[in-house]
């Protein structure tokens, strides 16, 4: 894997805790306006930085499991735009056609940026703890 610098790491870092903190906060009804544009900043933060951590070698476990991280981020960044979304509502006038519409709306929105933080993490936490432990099993190989 290709190590990322000190102003990367420190970047990534950064957009960890701005999502982190974001959540909490929207959480606990605190300038939720405010908060979830943040939430949409971290995890772009997080996720470019993340990606430009490459993987050069051959494993084709390794790879698999970095398609897979690459599915986290997009959860993260969705988490994020839905958080937007249910504060704002931005995309409410295009379903409030009929009661049906409404519904759907609200099926597919409110709130549902817990459920994508919640698959987004713990894909990281699995692919994180796979990936160390691929790579460690390719060090001893190797050397």
């Amino acid at each position: 894997m290709k190590q990322l610098n000190r102003t990367e790491i420190t970047l990534l870092l950064l957009g960890g805790l701005i999502m982190v903190l974001s959540a909490g906060l929207y959480v606990f009804f605190i300038m939720q306006n405010v908060v979830c544009w943040s939430m949409l900043l971290g995890a772009g933060l997080f996720v470019s930085i993340q990606m430009r951590q490459s993987y050069e070698g051959s494993n084709i476990t390794i790879r698999r499991l970095r398609k897979i991280l690459g599915l986290s981020g997009v959860c993260f960044i969705l988490a994020g735009g839905f958080m937007v979304e249910d504060s704002y509502h931005f995309l409410e006038s295009l379903f409030s056609g009929s009661a049906s519409n409404y519904s759907l709306y609200i099926n597919i929105f409110h709130h549902n940026w817990v459920v994508l933080l919640l698959v987004a993490s713990i894909l990281e936490i699995y692919v994180t703890h796979r990936i160390s432990y691929e790579l460690k099993k390719e060090n001893e190989k190797c050397g």
